[in-house]
């Protein structure tokens, strides 16, 4: 049997109780990472991180809001007093809002959206780079969107929150581009998740691809095959059914 391709490694995981965050964190458990995972809720996330600690999987579970600074400042010190240091950070955690015309759109929820979708990667990298630091080097990944590519008519500050954490990538990455510590962003596409259903109602989630799909570019993006990749925004559709590891990938 070959050695995981994240064995040794640390990776902290936001939205890890579901969908793309809880995929996440079964594949990189699958090759032989520890793991940090935060949610909002705590008994799906306990759940998760329950299921893989059967599995033999070295797992810290935090319930968190990555909004709320000192939420951030428990999660990161959770992190530090168990590993000491940290190898992957991926931000996926994301709340959709409402999907009504900018002319229309709550302030209120306007705020909500922008918060846990831009200032919480913002809040979290921060803390968490010491611990990047102390590990030599290593991987943040930022999950986008195909909205934060192009704007749509109705998405909103959902859209407007991934046009910034896709300018937010690409001045990350060039700020920590001497120090080993590379920065990307991933735009899932469609995907069968509660997100998306909600996004698109009328859309038939057997035509979409599982979460558990779209895990191959996460994978070489946290694992040190990637280690000269950063400041890129890559689509984990054209990753499907690819083999992990190595430079063929892209």
């Amino acid at each position: 049997m070959r050695p995981g391709l994240l064995a040794g490694r640390i990776a902290l995981i936001t939205g890890a109780s579901q969908g793309i965050g809880r995929a996440l964190a079964e594949a990189f458990a699958g090759e032989g990472a520890a793991l940090a995972l935060c949610a909002r809720r705590p008994a799906p996330l306990e759940e998760v991180a329950a299921g893989l600690r059967e599995r033999g999987v070295q797992v810290l579970a935090v319930p968190a809001d990555v909004s709320r600074p000192a939420d951030v400042a428990a999660l990161v010190e959770g992190v530090r007093q168990r590993f000491g240091r940290l190898h992957v950070l991926v931000n996926n955690a994301s709340i959709l809002g409402p999907l009504v015309s900018l002319a229309k759109y709550p302030p209120e929820a306007w705020d909500a959206v922008l918060a846990v979708n831009l200032t919480g990667p913002f809040l979290l990298t921060q803390a968490c780079l010491p611990l990047l630091r102390a590990a030599a080097g290593g991987s943040i990944i930022n999950v986008s969107s195909g909205v934060g590519r192009a704007g749509r008519k109705g998405w909103g500050a959902y859209a407007v929150s991934k046009f910034g954490l896709e300018g937010f990538t690409q001045v990350l990455a060039d700020e920590l581009r001497g120090e080993g510590i590379r920065v990307n962003a991933v735009n899932p596409g469609g995907t069968r998740t509660a997100m998306r259903a909600a996004a698109v109602p009328g859309e038939d989630p057997a035509t979409l691809p599982a979460p558990e799909a779209i895990t191959p570019v996460f994978l070489y993006l946290a694992s040190e095959a990637s280690r000269e990749v950063t400041g890129r925004s890559l689509d984990a559709r054209d990753w499907i059914g690819r083999p992990v590891g190595g430079s063929a990938l892209l």
